[in-house]
């Protein structure tokens, strides 16, 4: 007898597109609805809870079971690396222990759709006698929880996103918003700077963006390409070649930079059928030039590249004088770009 098809698999090839992405769409105006109720909702209560975070001496703890838990996760990274000192605290675990993990200097951010989450209920008597502030986010502002709360924020949703109503879609999208305007109004309570974000994420991109100076990527000393304004052509040339800048740095006798001579400035040249070794760089080069700080982040020099199409650029100290180079690979190898 032959192989009959699994269900799954007659399920799939019975499906056209346009239902797919019909029920996508569905699913994307219904969350997109969900966001929308949530601002007219902000109000005294939103003000307190940022309040208690910026307040909070210990750390926030945040927590939450099922779905609310994956998203309690994440709000809890998100104010750790905005400079809010927050952690995951999984409520099945508090009553076996995990419990010795909240102290009288923090404060918790429950999350919970139906406020009525058994292991969250649990934890009300312990807040209670260590006098810590309770944030609760949830659906259900008559919920037990919400009524225990120092802080009830209102995230309930029209509807879910799924068919049945069941599976948590729109209500986690909700509490995921709303944790994040929460860490967005603490953040910038607090003065939060990019230097600051910067310090939290050392090994990331946005890390490498954010600390990394043009000194810390420069080459200097005998690799900086430069020739003196009445040297030939072919000296200009030679040294583009030696150092593998695609350019060389025209300076005077104090090591001003007066200009540059690049691969384009060459091809210019080249039209122009001059002598290369009795024609002098003043005569060709790019006068002044674009330069940089040797203290401005290396962000700034990919900035300037891409916003005036070169591929490298001269480090100059406070008096103009010459003291490094670098171009597009060097950024590249200190993982800038």
């Amino acid at each position: 007898m032959d192989a009959q098809p699994a269900p799954a698999t007659l399920a799939a090839a019975s499906v056209d597109d346009e239902s797919l992405l019909g029920s996508a769409r569905r699913a994307l105006a219904i969350e997109t609805r969900a966001l929308e109720v949530l601002a007219p909702r902000l109000g005294a209560s939103f003000a307190n809870a940022c309040r208690i975070c910026l307040e909070c001496r210990g750390r926030v703890v945040v927590t939450g079971m099922g779905k609310s838990g994956h998203i309690a996760g994440k709000i809890a990274a998100t104010l750790a690396s905005t400079g809010t000192p927050a952690f995951f605290l999984h409520p099945a675990e508090a009553g076996h222990g995990d419990l010795g993990m909240i102290t009288r200097s923090d404060a918790v951010l429950a999350l919970s759709n139906s406020g009525e989450t058994p292991e969250l209920i649990l934890l009300l008597p312990h807040l209670k006698r260590l006098g810590v502030p309770l944030i609760v986010m949830t659906g259900k502002t008559a919920s037990t929880l919400a009524q225990g709360a120092s802080v009830a924020l209102d995230v309930g949703v029209p509807e879910e996103a799924c068919p049945l109503n069941l599976a948590p879609t729109a209500s986690t999208t909700a509490t995921l918003a709303m944790g994040d305007a929460l860490a967005v109004a603490v953040l910038e309570a607090r003065g939060f700077t990019r230097a600051d974000f910067a310090r939290s994420h050392p090994s990331g991109v946005l890390g490498r963006r954010l600390l990394l100076h043009v000194e810390d990527l420069m080459r200097s000393g005998s690799a900086i390409p430069r020739v003196r304004p009445d040297a030939p052509l072919s000296a200009g040339l030679l040294e583009m070649s030696r150092k593998g800048l695609g350019m060389t740095v025209i300076v005077d006798e104090e090591d001003r930079v007066l200009g540059v001579f690049t691969d384009g400035d060459l091809r210019r040249t080249l039209d122009r059928q001059i002598d290369v070794h009795t024609t002098v760089m003043s005569e060709v080069m790019t006068a002044g030039g674009k330069t940089i700080g040797a203290r401005e982040l290396a962000a700034e020099a990919v900035h300037l590249m891409e916003v005036h199409s070169i591929t490298s650029l001269p480090v100059i100290d406070a008096h103009g004088r010459l003291v490094g180079a670098l171009n597009v690979h060097d950024l590249l190898r200190g993982g800038v770009v």
